[in-house]
């Protein structure tokens, strides 16, 4: 199991290697850590790590995805970024900001291309319709476009923000 973690400003990669009662191993951005983690009382676990002891205290934040973790001199700001996190982010994105490269926030199937190279297509049309997660979701041009170049055709899977179409 991995995730995407933000740690303050910096993103890591954290992936579960295995874990048997509270030996635990973990890779974070490809480095490998063996540790011991038992949780000592709701919300407090303590590590053991590289015979070194530390106590952090995880608290939840606004929602299930994000907490504040407290050790003893520091204060750290974490968000867990899934495949859902990055597919609001991505809708969120900044209505006023356009960019040219249409692409997916995570894996999923080309359902339907409703545009060719060289159409122009008027600003909230819909181009592309993706699958993922059970869900369909259309991608739509922010201003007045042309496509410019389509780099999938139906029925292909793509990757998390793998190129899809290119607009000018």
């Amino acid at each position: 199991m991995s995730y995407e973690i933000k740690i303050n400003d910096r993103h890591s990669t954290i992936e579960l290697l295995s874990r048997s009662g509270s030996q635990v191993q973990v890779a974070i951005d490809n480095k490998v850590y063996e540790m011991d983690i038992a949780e000592v009382e709701r919300g407090v676990y303590s590590i053991l790590l590289d015979n070194r002891s530390f106590n952090v205290e995880l608290v939840e934040g606004k929602n299930s995805k994000s907490y504040t973790v407290n050790t003893l001199y520091e204060t750290f700001d974490v968000e867990i970024i899934d495949a859902e996190s990055k597919y609001q982010m991505n809708r969120l994105k900044d209505e006023g900001f356009d960019e040219t490269v249409i692409s997916s926030p995570m894996p999923g199937k080309v359902v339907k291309i409703l545009v060719k190279e060289g159409d122009a297509v008027m600003a909230g049309e819909t181009v592309i319709v993706v699958s993922a997660m059970k869900m369909e979701s259309e991608y739509k041009v922010k201003q007045d476009r042309i496509i410019k170049k389509i780099l999938v055709k139906e029925g292909d899977t793509v990757n998390g923000d793998e190129p899809m179409i290119i607009i000018e």
